[in-house]
């Protein structure tokens, strides 16, 4: 019996700021890839709060113990990154059903473009089926109390941003 070839995946995003949402993924996808790239998309068109060398550094920071994930950037498209990093699996996180409907569309063109590419939906965790990153950027830039959302290290480079040391998670 031949044994199966290593299965790469990409697990895309903008990752501004990772979540615990976004860290439930990863660890899930982890067990079932032998390789998981966490992979920041480069995109002008969006202005994020933080640079994509700032999120390589915090997504590498929370990441670091899961031995077949690596974090890298890319710009253009998405199966074009994926082909060139031997990757045959898209990861994507559903959260609720306008997650799907959005995440469909993507998945159909991405087919189109390579086919021998395949996308796997991965339902987000109960606990994590709310967040998102614009959601926790919005609360902690009101003062909220964000923490259990993001990792301790994220919540902090947060605070220290949007200049807000209030309601700091233990």
């Amino acid at each position: 019996m031949e044994k199966a070839p290593p299965l790469v995946a990409i697990y895309p995003g903008s990752f501004d700021p990772i979540t615990n949402g976004h860290l439930d993924l990863v660890e899930r996808g982890s067990k079932l890839f032998s390789r998981l790239i966490v992979a920041i998309l480069r995109n002008d068109s969006k202005e994020p709060l933080f640079t994509v060398e700032e999120r390589m550094e915090m997504l590498g920071e929370v990441l670091q113990n899961y031995a077949n994930v690596e974090v890298d950037s890319f710009d253009g498209l998405l199966v074009d990154y994926a082909a060139s990093q031997q990757a045959t699996v898209l990861l994507r996180g559903i959260r609720a059903i306008s997650d799907y409907e959005f995440e469909l569309t993507r998945a159909l063109m991405n087919r189109r473009l390579r086919p021998e590419i395949e996308t796997v939906f991965m339902m987000s965790g109960e606990a994590y089926s709310f967040i998102s990153s614009r959601l926790v950027k919005e609360v902690i830039s009101l003062g909220g109390n964000i923490s259990g959302l993001v990792p301790h290290s994220v919540e902090l480079r947060l605070r220290k941003r949007l200049g807000n040391t209030n309601a700091i998670g233990t």
